[in-house]
């Protein structure tokens, strides 16, 4: 059952050094606090897992959290490229970082398949790319019915996987809603899990589309109002499209990221439960 707790306690009992770590969310519901709350608590040798890849994974790269990063797609959306994570590739600072990239399909059966307990997905989508040739799990398949050459791609098994919805009621019952991704496969993948929520309600009243993560599939659930900024949160928040904006001048120099950081996440807070 989900476990009610603050936020910086989740992190320190259930991130740990060296562990395969997705925070999920797909343009809205970004678990950002989460992850600067990662930062804050100086998690390292982290392999971070995402399909998309914005500014919360250039802090972590940049912050010094990473040693590899799975994923299908990177930037920040709608600006341009993400700094701390092109210079970590490119010039190994603030340290040398693996990359494994895929495709948005394969990242999404990948999950998929961690979610289902099998340990690899099949799709038709690599057939004819590169991808293969520069991602060595990607690899080549016939169908034992047909004989076509299909690609599988072994399953993601997060350690811990972290994402922000809107609510839970105090059981631990999750309830998200509105543009998701994949954030219920990669939750039911993951060996450990926090949720991050808007708020704690006594019950979970319906809304159209949502999805319910229950209790039994969360490991623990912490109240971090505007953990998404600056994502939105549908019903509770709008994106801040000026943060995003802000964030290419901040994150193209090191000196000035470095006194970002210090200001913004090693000094700041985090309020508990």
């Amino acid at each position: 059952m989900a476990r009610i707790t603050s936020l910086a306690a989740a992190v320190g009992e259930l991130v740990r050094d060296g562990d395969t770590v997705a925070l999920e969310g797909f343009t809205h519901l970004i678990p950002v606090a989460a992850g600067q709350e990662i930062i804050r608590q100086r998690k390292r040798d982290l392999t971070l897992v995402r399909m998309t890849p914005d500014i919360v994974y250039d802090q972590l790269i940049g912050a010094g959290c990473a040693r590899k990063l799975i994923f299908s797609w990177g930037g920040n959306p709608g600006v341009g490229s993400l700094h701390r994570f092109r210079d970590a590739v490119q010039h190994a600072w603030p340290a040398a970082l693996d990359i494994e990239e895929h495709s948005h399909a394969g990242m999404a059966n990948r999950y998929v398949a961690g979610a289902s307990g099998l340990p690899f997905a099949v799709l038709r989508g690599y057939v004819g790319t590169d991808l293969p040739t520069v991602t060595d799990t990607i690899k080549p398949i016939t169908c034992p019915f047909t004989g076509e050459q299909l690609t599988a791609v072994p399953a993601i098994n997060p350690d811990v996987t972290v994402i922000h919805a809107q609510r839970t009621d105090r059981a631990g019952n999750v309830q998200l809603w509105g543009l998701l991704g994949v954030q219920k496969e990669a939750v039911l993948a993951a060996r450990r899990s926090l949720v991050t929520v808007e708020e704690i309600v006594d019950e979970l009243t319906p809304v159209p589309g949502a999805i319910v993560l229950p209790a039994w599939a969360v490991t623990a659930v912490a109240e971090v109002p505007g953990g998404a900024h600056p994502s939105y949160a549908q019903g509770y928040s709008e994106r801040d499209n000026d943060y995003y904006k802000t964030w290419d001048a901040i994150s193209r120099d090191r000196a000035h990221f470095t006194r970002w950081l210090d200001e913004n996440v090693y000094t700041a807070t985090t309020e508990t439960v």
